[in-house]
């Protein structure tokens, strides 16, 4: 089967407003806490409604138990590494701080063949840009690992091992680096790779995740999110 390319699957659950991809909510400045969400099509939820992305997903949990959260803004495209993300940041002008800052990137870059050296540069600039997003305060930030997408249906017929050992490569160079900027990360791999063999947690491409795997990542962000909004 040819493997398509992340960047060239349809965009949803996001408004194009600009040249980034970003969901904005109307009175989401009245709310207490705001929050943030950057990455790529993991975190806009590919093919997913609105509400099933983990982060709104996340949002509501908070909401839920007692925390003023609104639901997030979103800088996040489809096919998106490192590099481009964080020029992609530059490009929005967008100068707001939040409460809550999330960041879930890097699949690209294995998928592309990137260099590990690559990744930890790029990475550790944009876990700082997302320290500026949270006014300075690295505990108001945190990271997700980056899904194994060897264990979709979509990579059958790849070598999911190697895959696999690439991601794990690129996760513990993200650990290293959020435990060095004092940044918390929440490890969902392990949730993604358990979803092997059931297809209720994929969605129709077989290759990216439902709203039903992206609950688990947010019920797994929920303790440390609640955490940071105490900071």
């Amino acid at each position: 089967m040819k493997l398509v390319p992340l960047a060239s699957l349809p965009l949803v659950c996001i408004q194009r407003s600009t040249e980034v991809d970003m969901i904005t909510h109307p009175g989401a400045t009245q709310a207490k806490y705001t929050f943030l969400s950057l990455g790529d099509s993991y975190t806009i939820g590919e093919s997913v409604a609105e509400a099933d992305c983990w982060s709104v997903q996340l949002a509501g949990m908070l909401r839920r138990d007692g925390e003023d959260v609104a639901n997030p803004a979103i800088i996040a495209r489809t096919g998106w590494t490192t590099a481009e993300l964080q020029n992609a940041i530059k490009t929005s002008g967008n100068q707001r701080t939040y409460a809550l800052v999330s960041l879930l990137i890097g699949v690209n870059n294995q998928y592309r063949g990137q260099s590990q050296e690559t990744y930890r540069t790029e990475f550790r600039e944009l876990l700082q840009t997302a320290i500026k997003f949270a006014g300075g305060k690295a505990e108001h930030v945190f990271v997700l690992s980056i899904p194994d997408w060897g264990a979709s249906p979509f990579a059958a017929g790849r070598d999911k091992n190697t895959i696999a050992s690439e991601i794990d490569q690129l996760n513990i160079i993200g650990k290293d680096e959020c435990q060095r900027a004092g940044i918390s990360y929440v490890d969902i791999t392990p949730s993604t790779r358990a979803a092997t063999g059931d297809t209720t947690q994929f969605v129709s491409d077989g290759l990216h995740y439902s709203g039903k795997q992206m609950k688990l990542w947010a019920m797994q962000a929920l303790p440390v999110a609640k955490e940071l909004l105490k900071k």
